[in-house]
């Protein structure tokens, strides 16, 4: 099975299709998508599969359930949020919107404000304990599917807002001993094993109660590509853990007669890439006599410290300067002093791009062999003006709308950047710099558990396409993970909230 090239994809997104008002540009008002409907909808996310990985294990048979659904539904390439990180990358999926501008910048981040009540330093990492504040994080102007369905069960979904303690599956202090206990010791089958318990519980959970939405998340595919590699035969025992869950879900759908009325999609919140060098950052800051923060060291220079260095994928990073103010600087501020910093750090072999905050609306790109470029984001239209060179190669673009945006960019080797940099970088918790790593490197060289040759997190394409599948023909062409939910909740017949970033890609069973 073939996935759409990228031309293809942009020439698709042009057509106006089966829903109303899904031309690019065209926003959809949230009071024309409610209907009366039974129908439910189950997320399976594959965390970290490739579109080519998926793919081709469902052209070989090693996953025969997903690919009868393909047959029968659709299967696109999409892309994800930046950073293309777990948990972070699950907002699009759970929320509909990026996941900066609703209080989740990284899987790392420092708190100026010293309002988010962390445990240490005002840095919030979640990995770990303070994955539970994921929910507190979250801007309450972003309400979750688990608030709006009327039933919903989630599976490690590291979002769980409105979603019922019973509904939670992968809660409790045993299971989350057993999984603490699998990260620190870097046990990549336990986490097939935890992969197997998931998938079993979801389906018998599904089999009883037959909740409205159902989201799950199987992290087997991550694990074992940061491990072993996404070439690596694991990744594909990986993925056929999430092919029978699919199959029996189905099974009993088919079983209950529930089938025709089901929407099954299986997805991924981002890539992949080799990884063959690693450049802390954190290390380097030091090296400069910077007093600097990163995790599990967040207490450095409590009182006074010049940097937070914050990674995450660990494939991008944010950095956050003086850290005494309360308030975001932005880079006309901190240039007299920082710009030699951040030119050592543009030059480092480690570093594709560097991306700096001139206001909550304008944004500088910069590469060391591609030169500099400006961004704007006004309203719901972008732009991006090479200056001396044209570090995302898109060529220039001028007053586009966040569909035209992709496009523009879409055949490069960073598909969607105008605007996914714009969402992260103008987002009030984001760095004061943000960085994007080179092919082959990563930011982070000490503490993690699974010593990392595959990593992801960056602006690459490798990073920012994914997979999805769906069960039926969707009425437009997916762009976006943004776009899953809205798309969850016109399947389920409720009405749209406002905000939200993503467009529907499925219609009502009324056709309207």
């Amino acid at each position: 099975m073939s996935l759409p090239s990228a031309r293809s994809h942009a020439l698709a997104s042009r057509v106006i299709h089966l829903y109303p008002a899904a031309d690019a540009c065209i926003a959809f008002h949230p009071t024309l998508l409610a209907v009366d409907i039974l129908s439910s909808v189950v997320i399976l996310v594959a965390d970290g599969a490739r579109p080519e990985t998926l793919a081709g294990a469902m052209a070989r048979g090693d996953l025969p359930a997903l690919a009868t659904l393909a047959r029968e539904g659709s299967v696109a390439t999409i892309t994800a949020a930046f950073p293309s990180v777990t948990g972070v990358a699950y907002a699009p999926f759970l929320v509909g919107r990026y996941p900066g501008p609703v209080g989740l910048p990284g899987l790392r981040w420092f708190d100026r404000t010293r309002t988010s009540r962390t445990f240490f330093g005002s840095s919030r990492s979640y990995v770990g304990a303070e994955m539970r504040l994921m929910d507190r994080d979250l801007s309450p102007d972003a309400p979750t599917i688990f608030e709006l369905a009327p039933s919903s069960l989630g599976a490690l979904s590291v979002i769980q807002r409105g979603l019922p303690r019973a509904g939670r599956i992968g809660h409790g202090w045993p299971f989350v001993a057993r999984t603490a206990l699998t990260h620190f010791r870097g046990d990549v089958m336990g986490w097939l094993d935890i992969d197997r318990t998931i998938g079993a519980t979801v389906v018998r959970r599904i089999r009883r109660e037959r909740p409205a939405f159902t989201f799950a998340a199987f992290t087997g595919a991550d694990k074992t590509s940061h491990a072993h590699g996404h070439a690596s035969p694991m990744v594909i025992d990986a993925l056929r853990i999430v092919d029978d869950c699919a199959a029996e879900i189905r099974r009993d759908a088919e079983r209950d007669g529930r089938w025709g009325q089901m929407h099954l999609w299986v997805v991924s919140d981002h890539g992949h890439s080799p990884v063959q060098h690693h450049d802390d950052l954190a290390t380097w800051a030091r090296g400069l006599g910077l007093t600097t923060r990163s995790h599990p060291w967040v207490m450095s220079g409590f009182r006074r410290a010049d940097i937070a260095v914050m990674p995450g994928g660990n494939a991008m990073a944010h950095l956050y300067l003086e850290l005494a103010r309360r308030t975001r600087p932005m880079w006309g501020d901190l240039a007299a002093r920082w710009e030699p910093v951040v030119q050592a750090l543009t030059a480092r072999p480690s570093v594709d791009l560097v991306i700096l905050t001139h206001s909550p609306t304008e944004f500088e790109v910069r590469s060391q062999s591609r030169g500099r470029a400006r961004i704007e984001h006004r309203g719901d239209r972008y732009w991006y003006q090479p200056e001396s060179g044209d570090p995302l190669g898109s060529g220039a673009v001028e007053s586009a709308c966040q569909d035209e945006a992709l496009e523009a960019t879409l055949s490069t080797d960073y598909p969607d950047a105008i605007v996914q940099i714009a969402n992260l970088a103008g987002s009030t918790r984001a760095g004061e710099v943000v960085v994007s790593a080179n092919r082959t490197w990563d930011f982070r060289a000490h503490y993690e558990p699974i010593p990392h040759v595959s990593s992801h997190g960056a602006l690459h394409r490798d990073h920012m396409l994914v997979p999805l599948l769906t069960s039926q023909p969707t009425a437009r062409l997916p762009m976006r993970t943004v776009d899953v939910m809205p798309s969850a909740l016109v399947a389920l017949g409720l009405p749209l909230p406002p905000l939200l970033d993503g467009r529907p890609f499925v219609v009502n069973r009324s056709g309207r």
